[in-house]
């Protein structure tokens, strides 16, 4: 049977049977896959918890009918065992893995840059930014607001998203896809602070130092904006989102 290697992300696992899994991955080079790994719930299984949840893996596929089967695995990161030590972090875990399964709908269909993002939010999540930790909330709205610019839907926070004004920051609309004029904005739009439009910039970019002083109140102003952007513009909305403490 062909077999083919790949650098993959645990997103879920779903119980096969008396001993099986089902093990579903966001991979580097082939997309979405899911495989099922065989005697993966038996305590002799040589997987071990090599294929929880968060962490990244080195693994070898046999190509099957319906679902490709686990050969081989080797851990490169194990984020499982930590991430699920805190509240916080564990939760903010699953909104990730969450959101990349529904940004990537498709099986097989190669993914790269999410693959990243992803890889790259779970590192920060448990080791720290290039220039030290960061609270759940910040490192989990930088990759939502990331993952969903590379998917299609990347806020404008610069200019008026509906008249193109420049530097108009009256409001910020969740459902037109960013800052909105005083004119051009639908009712009920929120007025967040310039600082908390500044830091949703810089969440975008990925400037870890321009977060260094950011105030909690403004961390919490735009974790209230990124998670009404991710209701609207994702076509179902993130069961686990609700659970994550938005407080920190």
């Amino acid at each position: 049977m062909p077999t083919y290697r790949d650098r993959a992300v645990v997103l879920r696992t779903y119980k096969l049977g008396e001993a099986d899994r089902i093990i579903s991955m966001l991979t580097r080079d082939h997309g979405k896959v899911r495989a099922v790994a065989r005697g993966i719930r038996r305590t002799s299984s040589k997987f071990g918890g090599r294929l929880d949840p968060f962490n990244r893996v080195d693994i070898q596929l046999v190509v099957g009918r319906s679902l490709d089967v686990v050969a081989q695995v080797e851990t490169l990161r194990s984020y499982s065992a930590p991430l699920r030590t805190n509240y916080s972090l564990f939760t903010a875990a699953e909104v990730m893995v969450e959101t990349a399964d529904h940004l990537v709908p498709i099986e097989k269909e190669p993914a790269p840059t999410q693959y990243r993002l992803l890889a790259g939010a779970l590192r920060t999540l448990g080791e720290g930014t290039p220039d030290g930790p960061r609270p759940a909330t910040m490192v989990l709205d930088s990759y939502l607001l990331r993952s969903l610019s590379v998917a299609g839907y990347a806020p404008d926070l610069d200019d008026c998203v509906k008249c193109g004004r420049a530097g108009a920051r009256a409001g910020f609309s969740p459902s037109l896809g960013g800052v909105v004029c005083a004119d051009c904005q639908p009712p009920g739009t929120p007025h967040p602070n310039p600082e908390t439009i500044e830091y949703m910039g810089a969440l975008l970019s990925g400037d870890w130092m321009a977060t260094r002083t950011v105030a909690p109140v403004r961390v919490r102003e735009a974790a209230g904006l990124v998670s009404a952007f991710v209701s609207w513009h994702m076509e179902r909305g993130l069961r686990s989102l609700p659970l994550m403490d938005r407080q920190d």
